[in-house]
């Protein structure tokens, strides 16, 4: 819940100034819902996300925006299950389940969170959270692209950043758990940086970035999705 909306424009105006410079690298934004089709790319350089989704298809529910919404506005992807939304309105994997299946039927692809808290960590339940939480995906079909990002609840705005090796090792864990998903990629969010971008990403199995706090300055994305 971040820019007003000609900040917004200026971040897609230095974005577009600097799109071309990506390499291979996708990148897909998740603006704010009033900006998603101000934010599109008519040139395919980068896609666009909701950053959640109802778990309802439509009807009377005031407030809520539907993935179909999503897809007709030209979303390629959807954001499910982000530690702010499990903490601060109560998602559990039922309600996600849900949401995956709408966007499912929109044509959506997700882009599922998953991560542990640190007093989780500390008492050595990280596998056990991330059982618990990739539930959700059990009756997700397994043939479809799916997008799965590790997010330690514990780095996430705090500039401590999981260690190259602690994302590694979770990440595997991840693939561990979701074996007959030929089109998965995994991703690490939390406090990453231009800095350290290079050295997460140099780790096996780690194959992009959930830019949090660091998106929101448009050259230090850029840098970060530069090769």
């Amino acid at each position: 819940m971040n820019k007003t909306r000609p900040e917004a424009l200026q971040f897609r105006e230095t974005l577009s100034a600097n799109a071309a410079s990506r390499g291979e690298a996708e990148i897909v934004i998740a603006p704010p819902f009033p900006y998603l089709i101000e934010l599109l790319d008519s040139e395919g350089r980068w896609s666009t996300a909701g950053q959640n989704c109802s778990a309802e298809a439509a009807g009377a529910f005031t407030g809520e925006v539907s993935a179909a919404m999503l897809a007709s506005c030209g979303c390629r992807y959807v954001i499910l299950g982000h530690s702010e939304r499990r903490r601060y309105f109560g998602e559990s994997e039922t309600v996600l389940g849900f949401k995956l299946e709408r966007a499912r039927q929109a044509g959506l692809v997700p882009i599922f969170c998953v991560g542990e808290t640190l007093r989780e960590r500390r008492e050595g339940l990280t596998r056990e959270v991330l059982v618990r939480q990739l539930e959700a995906l059990e009756n997700d079909p397994s043939g479809l692209p799916l997008v799965v990002a590790y997010e330690p609840v514990w780095a996430i705005g705090t500039g401590q950043n999981a260690s190259p090796e602690q994302a590694a090792e979770a990440i595997a864990e991840i693939r561990g758990m979701l074996p007959g998903r030929a089109q998965l990629r995994v991703l690490y969010g939390g406090s990453v940086s231009v800095e350290n971008s290079g050295s997460l990403l140099r780790q096996a199995g780690i194959d992009g970035f959930l830019i949090g706090g660091a998106s929101l300055d448009a050259k230090s994305f850029c840098s970060i999705c530069q090769p």
